[in-house]
């Protein structure tokens, strides 16, 4: 299990990362989704011992890893773009870092086959790396990360550089294969339809700050506070004075969750809340 506790990383004035926590469970997904400055890449690499934090800790398994070089520590690196070299086949593309680690001829070719039967792209060692299309390169790059057999997967924006429809579709297949192989994996996007559809768990970054970290439907569902709701892109927000189990406000009578409390307070309506009906008033 992977643990993260107070990390912070300060670059002069500028703090890319304010005490955030996470754990991620053996076989989970989680994804630490945020905007360009939030702290999700900084999280990564410090994660991957790229990065040393100024305070906190990351543990993996309960061992602290702050003297564990990047090579030692047996997480695995997805990039941006997929990161293959094109001028390889797809066998010595995904035995990189299997040579890297100085690992034997045909302990590398072993290793590379069997990754390559993991993510179903049996027999296509001799392939050239530069031919394969968008779902192919991005196995071929789980592949070369499954390789040496890490504990833990490090995705860094892996999708970002694609067009939103084979994003998409991507997404979906990279989802499937990771719930197939019950991989522990964290990974960093800015794309909520990406973060959504992958991960078991979603943290949402801001500033260098954790705002809320939970299952997909929960986040969207129950949004932790007002920098939640306006990072989810919800614009309806409106002024109110709940009373039971409805809050008066400019739009008129609203229904709220059960178990709000009584008062004044700012109520998020989404795009879909409302319908007309043949009066032509608001329901």
């Amino acid at each position: 299990m992977l643990e993260v506790r107070d990390a912070t990383v300060r670059f002069g004035e500028l703090t890319a990362l304010a005490g955030v926590s996470l754990r991620v469970a053996d076989g989970e997904v989680v994804a630490a989704l945020g905007a360009s400055g939030s702290g999700k890449t900084t999280l990564l690499r410090a994660v991957a011992g790229l990065q040393a934090l100024d305070s906190g800790r990351v543990l993996w398994d309960g061992m602290d890893l702050a003297q564990v070089p990047p090579h030692r520590r047996g997480f695995g690196l997805v990039f941006q773009d997929f990161a293959l070299f094109p001028h390889l086949d797809v066998g010595r593309n995904v035995e990189f870092g299997l040579r890297m680690q100085g690992v034997g001829r045909a302990e590398r070719r072993r290793r590379s086959a069997a990754a390559l039967a993991q993510v179903e792209l049996a027999g296509m060692e001799r392939r050239k790396a530069g031919t394969l299309s968008g779902g192919q390169a991005q196995r071929v790059a789980l592949a070369r990360a499954l390789a040496p057999g890490p504990r833990l997967l490090l995705f860094d924006e892996p999708l970002g550089s694609l067009d939103r429809a084979l994003r998409e579709r991507l997404t979906g297949e990279l989802r499937s294969l990771l719930s197939t192989l019950g991989v522990t994996a964290l990974y960093v996007t800015h794309d909520q339809e990406e973060a959504f559809g992958l991960a078991d768990r979603v943290m949402i970054l801001d500033a260098g700050s954790s705002l809320q970290v939970g299952p997909p439907e929960e986040v969207w569902r129950a949004p932790a506070g007002e920098r939640v709701v306006r990072f989810l892109g919800l614009r309806n927000i409106l002024e109110g004075l709940v009373e039971g189990t409805a809050a008066h406000t400019r739009a008129g009578l609203l229904p709220v969750p059960p178990g709000t409390p009584p008062g004044p307070g700012r109520l998020v309506v989404r795009p879909g809340a409302f319908r007309a009906d043949p009066a032509g008033s608001l329901v």
